[in-house]
């Protein structure tokens, strides 16, 4: 009989801690400023660029009860699927805007003109999830963003010009934030 009990319990225990725990999706520093209860915040936005169907902004939250503000970059990028339409948003903080840029300036130095031996995967991610990078596939390097975690239709697989051109706008955006 204890030997039956026991048996039980572990197989209980095995269920709950295998079951997949949701957690909530990260957030910047900004929307989490701009989630705070108690505050009258106001938002701007200022386009910044386009990168294919992916718009950057710049958005700048202002607490109007205490005065203080702070902005980000924005990614959005809209989908259209049969039935329904979406769009994908996400946001870098200003420290983060310098770790992509050093990390787009590496990829571009380092990795494209290298190929390699074996299928090679290469990313930043943001605290928000948003991830750049590339891949090689067939002889070839793909440069990429997603715009949120584990969803496919957040993806944009870009050319190395466009990946240039991003880098192009984050410096912009950079100066812009200063």
């Amino acid at each position: 009989m204890k030997k039956a009990t026991l048996l039980i319990l572990v197989l209980i225990s095995n269920i709950i801690i295998s079951q997949d725990q949701k957690t909530e999706p990260k957030q910047s520093n900004a929307e989490i400023f701009s989630t705070k209860s108690g505050t009258l915040i106001e938002k701007q936005f200022k386009d910044v660029g386009k990168i294919g169907l992916t718009e950057l902004k710049i958005i700048k939250f202002t607490d109007m009860i205490s005065g203080q503000s702070i902005s980000s970059l924005r990614f959005e990028r809209k989908v259209s699927g049969k039935y329904s339409s979406d769009t994908k948003i996400a946001s870098l903080d200003v420290d983060e805007i310098d770790a992509l840029i050093k990390s787009i300036e590496i990829i571009n130095k380092d990795v494209f003109n290298f190929p390699s031996e074996n299928y090679t995967e290469i990313r930043f991610q943001s605290r928000s999830g948003f991830e750049a990078g590339c891949y090689w596939s067939k002889d070839n390097w793909k440069p990429y963003i997603q715009i949120k975690k584990r969803d496919r239709k957040s993806l944009a697989i870009l050319s190395k010009d466009d990946f240039l051109s991003l880098l192009e706008l984050l410096k912009q955006v950079k100066k812009q934030l200063e």
